[in-house]
């Protein structure tokens, strides 16, 4: 997600890996033991250049929304609730995939895919230039240059008041992640991008040009034609969608001087793995970055012991592992542990 304003980089091509940088992390002394990522070679398309897998998840998503939407008023809330935030979140794991050059390698084709907005709140276009500057290994976790870190650096850790600091320490338990994650992901995007247009940057005004059918396109649907009121899809569609996103990613990075020991492994049943389109194997996804979600499985399976000795071991046997361990308890401070540690030394 994004944490602040994105800047440019270049898109993936779909038949292109990037192995993981070997350059010195910019918060912390490269350590001598430091590794790559173990990188997998680009998997061959599908005939006609199609990864049917997901044009098939697609097809699932559309087709799940379209009747949850239609069936609203036959529904109970309690039964809505988890399914429109499964469908949400699998679109912005669809849309994940996209921005990696899935499924049909041709972009405008592949953007019209997922072009509807379900979750509303994030341009594509953003998310898409933000999440590919992530992908620089190297600078993984840095607040300075990673846009989807949740970490402080050491000058906004000083101008934060005593109240966000405690925000964003509860944000680092897995109960805030879920509860306080969607609303504190919205409003800081927003508010950075209305400081953007004060300053006068209008570098992202294209992106919520383009944003704004794709939202209309959703809300036609289910307010005008579903007549379902806006504010119970923003609690029952949005608000869980993008809980359940925020839950996938609450684990993925962590703090670590040797970049590969940055990204995680969290195993997990079918659901969520097929919720995730097994994002949720994530130090395979850094490693392979092109490669489709239905062969990172096979990947990691027959690369388990040497992924796990190149990421330090931090690995998760499931989502049930993650919320017993920080259900209450952060995950790491707010403040990146190496900027905390340039200061004491």
């Amino acid at each position: 997600m994004l944490s602040r304003s994105p800047s440019p980089h270049r898109p993936t091509r779909p038949d292109q890996v990037y192995p993981a940088s070997s350059e010195a992390p910019t918060l912390g002394p490269r350590s001598p033991g430091n590794r790559d990522l173990p990188t997998a070679p680009p998997a061959q398309r599908h005939p006609w250049g199609l990864e049917w897998p997901s044009l098939l998840v697609a097809l699932a998503v559309y087709a799940g929304f379209l009747a949850l939407t239609w069936h609203y008023h036959a529904l109970p809330w309690w039964l809505v609730l988890p399914l429109g935030g499964y469908l949400v979140a699998w679109h912005g794991s669809l849309q994940h995939e996209v921005v990696h050059g899935h499924p049909t390698g041709k972009p405008f084709l592949d953007e019209l895919i997922v072009y509807p907005s379900l979750w509303l709140w994030l341009p594509f276009h953003l998310y898409r230039r933000s999440h590919l500057q992530h992908h620089d290994n190297s600078r993984l976790t840095d607040p300075l240059s990673d846009p989807e870190s949740f970490y402080l650096g050491l000058e906004e850790w000083r101008a934060s008041g005593k109240l966000k600091r405690r925000l964003l320490t509860a944000q680092n338990t897995a109960l805030g992640r879920l509860l306080l994650g969607p609303p504190i992901a919205v409003l800081r995007l927003f508010l950075g991008e209305a400081r953007r247009l004060l300053r006068g940057d209008r570098e992202n005004l294209g992106a919520w040009l383009r944003h704004l059918p794709a939202v209309a396109l959703v809300l036609v649907w289910v307010v005008w034609v579903c007549e379902i009121p806006l504010g119970a899809y923003l609690l029952l569609f949005v608000y869980p969608g993008l809980a359940l996103t925020l839950l996938r990613s609450f684990l993925e990075h962590r703090a670590a001087e040797d970049a590969a020991a940055r990204t995680a492994i969290v195993e997990s049943g079918p659901l969520l793995s097929l919720l995730f389109l097994n994002n949720n194997l994530h130090a395979v996804h850094h490693g392979a970055p092109a490669l489709p979600w239905y062969r990172l499985p096979r990947v990691w399976r027959h690369r388990r012991e040497e992924i796990l000795a190149a990421n330090g071991g931090y690995h998760y046997r499931g989502y049930g592992q993650v919320l017993w361990r920080h259900l209450l308890t952060p995950k790491e401070p707010v403040l990146h542990p190496l900027a905390g540690q340039a200061e004491r030394g």
